[in-house]
């Protein structure tokens, strides 16, 4: 009895040490990736052992997240995670990640109000700095949780209060007019492993942008046709919640659409023209000689790893500040949208009507840095962001 209790214990204890070999002998010679596309980043790289990371104790916690990054099977593992959260723990989510009617979401949920209070301050203190004689617009683009969270039985924003909430701190009386798009728009509209809305999708968004705005008579298409554009397809798409939630999902499609006015139409982006060298910091402004221009639709994005989202096709995906130019518009117009990644599917579709185009993200520029490569004077304004920056503006500088 007694040597039969060793040998169990033998056997489990050169079972556990072989399965530990196992991995370290995996780990040396599985090839490494740099990236992770079903997640959406680039792992971390093996740290470089020296006397200063080993005394700030970096090079251990560097360590483990290179191993973690690279553990054999991490894919496969985590799926099985996900599939032992929802079917045997029966949770309803894996890292606020939800699954249902076909679309992934990301929970967000309770309202901020001191957020939406701050996203309002800051939208008033630009237009006293930068244009306080014009009239400024602003939309809310409703998350995919608008349509999914409440009748599938998750927690939901109070998007109502949100957007009552805004509109009183702008004040009634101010040159601040709302845009309401959120009853153009069903689930149908975003991609399902995506938090984007779908660019063929979003022609009615884009025409009560334009007719809002006064320049509407410009554009050729109406609300539900695409007879003025031809489609182009990017398959397999993997949207950013498909590697979080790492549940199996078909992948969707983008379909982008293009016009002579696009085909025409250059992008110029502050990071792309900012000099390096003796020259570090110095901007090569739009009309100066040597400034880089790119096409609307980026599909060397798709490329050799350049980007890590199909996403950024459009304009060149996140940027500080982008400067469209469409030399075939019907008006020598100017529009500029302060926004966020949705509005680089929507802007494409206003270039008809609008000569200049001109896109501030807050998250990556100081609103004081503006004015230095801006003019506001006589350009249509519209503030543009979705329902989770709303509620996370401390993101914005």
């Amino acid at each position: 009895m007694v040597k039969a209790c060793k040998w169990k214990q033998r056997i489990t204890i050169y079972g556990f040490v072989l399965c530990l070999v196992s991995m370290m002998v995996l780990m040396v010679i599985s090839p490494k990736e740099t990236i992770s596309r079903a997640e959406r980043r680039r792992l971390a790289e093996k740290p470089r052992l020296t006397a200063k990371n080993l005394l700030e104790k970096s090079f251990m916690d560097d360590t483990e997240k290179y191993l973690l990054d690279h553990f054999p099977f991490r894919d496969g593992l985590r799926r099985i995670k996900a599939y032992f959260a929802y079917d045997v723990l029966q949770q309803k989510e894996n890292n606020d990640i939800y699954v249902t009617d076909g679309h992934a979401a990301k929970l967000e949920y309770p309202l901020n109000e001191a957020s939406v209070k701050r996203l309002a301050a800051k939208m008033k203190g630009l237009r006293q700095q930068y244009f306080p004689e014009q009239t400024a617009w602003y939309a809310i683009v409703p998350d995919k949780n608008f349509f999914l969270a409440q009748p599938n039985g998750f927690p939901s924003l109070d998007y109502e209060r949100m957007s009552s909430l805004l509109s009183q701190e702008l004040g009634a009386a101010s040159a601040f007019r709302y845009m309401e798009i959120m009853s153009d728009l069903t689930i149908d509209d975003y991609y399902r492993t995506d938090t984007h809305w779908r660019q063929e999708r979003i022609l009615d968004v884009a025409r009560r942008a334009a007719d809002t705005l006064g320049a509407g008579e410009f554009l050729s298409f109406s609300s539900e046709g695409q007879a003025a554009f031809t489609q182009n397809q990017i398959k397999n798409f993997y949207g950013v919640y498909y590697g979080q939630a790492a549940l199996p999902m078909d992948p969707d499609t983008i379909v982008y659409l293009t016009s002579e006015v696009t085909d025409a139409a250059r992008v110029w982006s502050l990071e792309e023209n900012m000099q390096s060298g003796k020259n570090a910091g110095k901007v090569v402004l739009p009309d100066e000689e040597g400034a880089v221009w790119k096409a609307v639709y980026q599909t060397e994005k798709l490329e050799d790893g350049k980007s890590l989202d199909m996403y950024d096709v459009f304009v060149g995906g996140a940027s500080s500040l982008q400067i469209l130019r469409s030399p075939k518009a019907a008006t020598q117009r100017r529009l500029i949208i302060f926004r966020d990644s949705y509005t680089s599917s929507l802007a494409p579709l206003l270039l008809e009507a609008y000569g200049e185009i001109v896109l501030i993200d807050l998250r990556y520029i100081d609103a004081a840095r503006i004015g230095t490569y801006v003019d506001f004077a006589g350009a249509d304004i519209l503030f543009l962001y979705n329902t989770s920056i709303v509620n996370h503006s401390e993101m914005l500088k």
